[in-house]
């Protein structure tokens, strides 16, 4: 009975890796194909003096001036954070997926939000320093409309970490952890209607075609990202590392900082100020998710079907 019980345990393990493993190679693939889409997102989110015009012509703009590569500035530690960030969260999500499969109740979609939530916490403590790394990566060397924004200058991901802890503290890496936790809801609403949607399209044993799924990806990304933009905007801002808010830590000071960014840029640009950017943010997440969600749920199946898994799965 304890070999049964080990080897379910080991399935179960194995099972979770799996999708985790696959939800990270699903983030990395989508996202090298729609990279430009995020340059863009970024330069609209920081540089406050860009001004807000199609996504196309600002990426002619960059181009431009800084060369076709500059498209893909950053991309190595994005791919990085993203990797390990995708992998944290599609593993938290599917143990508690399956641990939640054995309790009472039937309120999936419920379930499904909880453990989002859950699965975001643990990815945002985790992976926040990467991010921020990431960011500032990303935006070195750029040519900013905003001449208050200074230039960094780091050899690399280590050379950054470096850096920011011997010029600023531990605690930088961790800038941007509020709005970053408030965002979770982003993945967990993305993740519910994405498990709801699938339900649905999959009733009673219906096939899931690749079409369906990428547009069930599509979906749920657009309704997460249009409801928490302004506070993505505020996380870009500060992972840059620029923002001098009032001084006050803790969470107290994280939220004035947050709420004062937020009011700064309404009475700047009106309240359209706070989704400058959504455009080209839509086009990238929309597509980046839906992408993502078709890789992943090929190499699963895929994967389940090499190695026999599929039945003793449903089992």
């Amino acid at each position: 009975m304890s070999d049964n019980g080990g080897s379910a345990v080991g399935l179960l393990s194995y099972e979770t890796l799996v999708h985790a493993v696959a939800g990270a190679m699903g983030s990395v693939t989508a996202m090298t194909v729609f990279f430009p889409l995020d340059t863009a997102k970024s330069r609209l989110q920081v540089d406050e003096k860009r001004k807000s015009k199609s996504t196309p012509v600002i990426l002619a703009e960059i181009a431009k001036e800084e060369g076709l590569q500059s498209l893909y500035r950053g991309w190595f530690p994005v791919i990085s954070s993203l990797c390990c960030s995708n992998f944290v969260y599609f593993y938290t999500f599917n143990s508690l997926k399956k641990l939640m499969a054995s309790g009472p109740g039937k309120s999936r979609p419920g379930k499904d939000l909880l453990m989002g939530v859950v699965a975001g916490v643990v990815n945002v403590v985790l992976t926040t320093p990467m991010w921020v790394v990431n960011t500032r990566l990303k935006l070195q060397g750029v040519k900013f409309r905003n001449e208050d924004l200074q230039q960094t200058h780091y050899r690399g991901i280590f050379d950054a970490f470096s850096q920011i802890i011997a010029n600023e503290g531990v605690g930088t890496l961790w800038n941007g952890t509020l709005p970053s936790l408030i965002l979770v809801l982003n993945p967990a609403v993305q993740f519910m209607f994405y498990e709801a949607m699938k339900r649905k399209a999959g009733k009673g044993g219906r096939k899931i075609s690749s079409a369906e799924i990428f547009l069930i990806g599509a979906i749920a990304k657009a309704i997460a990202t249009t409801a928490t933009y302004p506070l993505q905007t505020v996380q870009a801002i500060l992972r840059f590392g620029q923002y001098r808010g009032d001084g006050k830590g803790g969470v107290i000071g994280s939220l004035s900082n947050i709420f004062s960014l937020l009011m700064d840029r309404i009475k700047r640009n009106g309240v359209l100020g706070l989704y400058k950017g959504l455009e080209a943010k839509l086009l990238q997440t929309v597509l980046t998710a839906a992408l993502m969600f078709v890789v992943y749920e090929k190499i699963t199946a895929a994967t389940f079907k090499v190695m026999g898994l599929n039945k003793k799965l449903k089992q």
